[in-house]
């Protein structure tokens, strides 16, 4: 059975991209999926922070051009943050396509990326990707949009 991933983006508190969708892949384990939901949303979160330094670049009034756009990446799982942290294969990771380990190197403080550990309870994308008890539900929508 194939997994789904959910991410939301957002800027100063205001989401501005999330995405529901099936991973084209299947994955053996809760790990691998979460960290190709990692790779996902990666590839969405490397070209948002090149727009916004091209509009930090052209807009004087956003600030100054040598300003470090700086993100923060949210992950609940050990496992994946572990394999982006890490550069190393183990036998139960080998098989994962080279096309989702492409985001580690663009990780780092000094590169405006940081991984976070971030409590279940708390992790936003969560609605995006199962169904949830309606107070869970109603938590994770005020973390989202505020009300």
């Amino acid at each position: 059975m194939k997994s789904r991933s959910g991410y939301v983006m957002m800027l100063h508190g205001c989401p501005v991209h999330w995405v529901s969708k099936l991973q084209d892949l299947v994955t053996c384990s809760t790990t691998e999926s979460e960290f190709v939901a990692l790779s996902q949303a990666m590839k969405d979160l490397l070209p948002m922070r090149e727009f916004l330094k091209e509009l930090q670049k052209n807009m004087p009034c956003i600030g100054e051009s040598s300003t470090v756009i700086k993100s923060t990446v949210f992950e609940d799982n050990n496992g994946a943050l572990h394999m982006a942290e890490s550069p190393k294969m183990t036998p139960r990771t080998k098989w994962i396509a080279i096309k989702y380990h492409f985001f580690a190197d663009q990780i780092g403080e000094e590169k405006g990326i940081v991984l976070e550990k971030i409590d279940s309870e708390s992790q936003i994308g969560d609605i995006f990707t199962k169904g949830l008890i309606q107070q869970k539900s109603q938590s994770l929508r005020k973390l989202l949009s505020g009300w």
